[in-house]
C-alpha cells in the first residue's frame, strides 16, 4: 500500500510488539505507525478482496508496523476500502479510536438499546467514538472527562457529564456499561456503579476492580474489514 496518511501513537515507542516479534525476537530497526490510509499498489499471490489502484485505509498488526514509511505491506484482511469521498487524512484517524469503540461497545460489552454507558474520556480520541456509537445504538450515555471538555462531550451526544475534578462520581448512580480509558481510582470506583449483569470494559490493562455482579474485561484492538466498514459509513452519513 502506498501511503497517503498515517496516524500515530506516541506512546508506540514504549510497546514491546514495535521492537521485537511474537516469540520476543529483536526486530529492530522497526518503522513505528499502525494507522493507514493509502492505494493498493501490488497484491500478494492469491489475495482477493482487493484490487491494485484501490483507495484502502485500515489497522497493521501490532507485531507488523510501519506505516509511517511510504509504503507498506499488510495483510489484506487488515484493509477495507475508504469511499472516494472521504479524505485519506480522515480515514488514517479512523482504525485504533474507532475499532476499539466498536469493540468495546458490541464484541466486549454487549451494548443493546435502553442501556446506559458511563463513557470515561467522552471527548477524547476513543471516548468521543464511544459517545456517538452508543447513542447511536439507543444508550444513554453519561460522559466523564474536565470541565473544559464539558461542551465537547454534549456536543458528541452525551445526555449528560460528569467532571471528574469536581463532581461526585458515585452521584451517576448505577449504570449497565462502563468503558475505561483511565484505570487507576477512577476504574475502581466505577466498578462499583455498575448493576447487575453490567460490565466494565477497559483497554488500559487487566482491570484492577471487579463489579460485585457483573463481569470485567480488558481487551486489545485488532482490526476487522467488517467493522472499519461501518465506522466509516458513519463518517459519510
Amino acid at each position: 500500500v502506498q501511503v497517503h496518511a498515517s496516524g500515530f501513537v506516541p506512546t508506540e515507542l514504549t510497546w514491546p510488539s514495535t521492537w521485537t516479534d511474537r516469540i520476543d525476537r529483536n526486530r529492530t530497526p522497526s518503522i513505528p505507525g499502525h494507522e493507514l490510509a493509502g492505494v493498493v499498489t501490488a497484491l500478494g499471490y492469491g489475495t482477493t478482496g482487493l484490487s491494485v489502484g484501490q483507495r484502502v485505509f485500515g489497522l497493521a498488526d501490532w507485531y507488523r508496523d510501519g506505516t509511517l514509511a511510504e509504503y507498506v505491506a499488510m495483510e489484506a484482511r487488515n484493509l477495507a476500502p475508504l469511499p472516494g469521498d472521504v479524505d485519506f487524512t480522515v480515514g488514517a484517524s479512523l482504525p485504533i479510536s474507532g475499532l476499539t469503540a466498536w469493540q468495546g461497545l458490541f464484541d466486549h460489552g454487549g451494548l443493546q438499546a435502553g442501556r446506559s454507558v458511563l463513557a470515561h474520556g467522552a471527548a477524547g480520541a476513543v471516548g468521543s467514538m464511544v459517545t456517538q456509537l452508543a447513542r447511536e445504538a439507543g444508550a444513554y450515555v453519561i460522559g466523564t472527562g474536565r470541565y473544559a471538555h464539558r461542551q465537547k462531550a454534549l456536543d458528541f451526544g452525551a445526555n449528560e457529564f460528569v467532571d471528574l475534578d469536581n463532581d461526585v462520581l458515585e452521584d451517576v448512580g448505577g449504570v449497565d456499561l462502563v468503558f475505561d480509558v483511565i484505570g487507576g481510582d477512577i476504574q475502581k470506583r466505577s466498578a462499583g456503579l455498575i448493576r447487575a449483569g453490567g460490565t466494565l470494559v477497559t483497554v488500559v490493562g487487566p482491570p484492577d476492580a471487579q463489579p460485585a455482579n457483573g463481569l470485567a474485561v480488558d481487551f486489545v484492538v485488532e482490526s476487522d474489514r467488517a467493522q472499519l466498514s461501518e465506522i466509516v459509513q458513519r463518517v459519510r452519513d
